[in-house]
């Protein structure tokens, strides 16, 4: 019996210094393994600068919900001097540089954009750039990684006779600036964009 009970405890110890050893990975090998880069937040200067670019994104959308030319032309001009100011070198977490190149090209056709809108006279004309400058704010706001506040990206398919556009909003209540008064409510928020911590 005892020969019995002196077996089981040596197979025992054995079985376990066998997981021990082979099948058992090392914890500390583990813990040394590097972790996957993150990106980074971005810069305060960075983001402060970007604040400048929505706010006078948000002034072209609210202007043009008001249906009103004249401050849609001011506050596009606002913007393009926001995005030829973009702090782009104080995008962290760009090893390869390729998000900034990136980014100065989204900056470059906002800029285009925004000068384009101020240019035209008529409403509709604005409101169709505005198409394509909120194309080119939202694929900078993605390319960048904006940490700031919340952004909602919103959708009308009922703009440009049923073909559909979208646009950015601080809040995700429904004012269209493809219709204004018009159809001031029509639309719906497709997603929001926040790539903060929290």
């Amino acid at each position: 019996m005892k020969r019995v009970v002196l077996l089981v405890i040596i197979l025992a110890v054995a079985g376990f210094l066998a997981y021990k050893f082979f099948w058992k990975k090392d914890d500390s090998v583990a813990q040394d393994k590097q972790k996957p880069l993150s990106i980074g937040e971005n810069s305060g200067t960075f983001n402060e600068s970007y604040d400048k670019l929505l706010t006078a994104y948000y002034g072209v959308k609210d202007a043009l919900v008001a249906s009103d030319t004249v401050k849609a032309n001011k506050a596009a001009k606002e913007l393009a001097i926001a995005a030829d100011s973009l702090k782009l070198d104080e995008i962290k977490g760009d090893s390869t540089g390729v998000i900034k190149e990136t980014a100065k090209n989204y900056s470059g056709t906002i800029t285009g954009s925004a000068l384009g809108l101020a240019g035209e006279k008529d409403i509709e004309l604005k409101r169709k750039e505005f198409e394509m400058l909120s194309d080119a704010v939202l694929n900078l706001t993605r390319t960048v990684q904006y940490s700031g506040q919340k952004i909602y990206y919103l959708f009308c398919p009922m703009a440009f006779d049923n073909k559909g556009a979208y646009w950015l909003s601080n809040v995700s209540e429904i004012k269209n600036p493809y219709f204004g008064e018009k159809m001031l409510t029509c639309g719906s928020v497709q997603d929001s964009l926040y790539y903060g911590k929290n």
